[in-house]
């Protein structure tokens, strides 16, 4: 079985550059254990989790471009096992991505995890709609109460996925999990001035 995400990754000048550091023979004939072509429940659960990605596109002159896309959590949908989707908010109305995806539909996207020092990355080919082309799909990328403004959908199906090491991730946390972890000690806090009081007012 072939290792699907080195079999677009690795292109010659690749390969030359690895046969440079003498690591050639360990990407040569490396089979994964599976072609890592469809989501398992692992990989769905992990996507669920993220409010936001980095995806990457290219243009009509070569350049690549990455622009980080953020949402309410859970706004990139596994559709199914081989389909995302998600909705693109109205942002800086440059249409630098949508325009790369409708002229080349070649994308990757990286999903961090820096809690767990995780990194989730993918190649897929990507369309855009309009929210009216598909309402079935519009309805369940909707997220009710959300103040962002969805101007078109991205349907990506899937080429190739990979996880990497957790090497070099430096861990960070969001203001929602740092205000999570600290709430025992706040509410502990309170419990020791309250105490404090009571003893300055029963000693007066």
């Amino acid at each position: 079985m072939s290792y699907g995400f080195l079999d677009i990754a690795v292109t010659p000048s690749v390969r030359a550059v690895q046969e440079q550091m003498g690591v050639d023979h360990v990407w040569s004939d490396f089979q994964g254990n599976r072609a890592f072509d469809r989501f398992t429940e692992n990989e769905a659960a992990f996507i669920a989790d993220r409010d936001s990605f980095y995806m990457a596109s290219v243009s009509e002159t070569g350049w690549p471009y990455v622009q980080h896309r953020g949402g309410p959590r859970g706004f990139l949908k596994v559709v199914d096992e081989r389909t995302l989707a998600f909705p693109d908010y109205r942002g800086n109305r440059q249409y630098i991505s949508t325009g790369n995806v409708m002229a080349d539909g070649r994308v990757s996207l990286f999903l961090m995890d820096y809690v767990h020092r995780a990194r989730l990355k993918i190649y897929a080919h990507a369309e855009i709609l309009t929210p009216e082309a598909d309402p079935a799909l519009t309805e369940q990328l909707e997220t009710p109460g959300y103040r962002g403004k969805v101007e078109r959908i991205y349907r990506l199906r899937l080429d190739a996925f990979d996880w990497n090491c957790p090497q070099h991730i430096t861990p960070r946390f969001t203001e929602a999990q740092v205000a999570e972890a600290v709430a025992p000690l706040r509410q502990r806090l309170a419990e020791l001035e309250a105490e404090v009081r009571e003893l300055r007012a029963s000693a007066g």
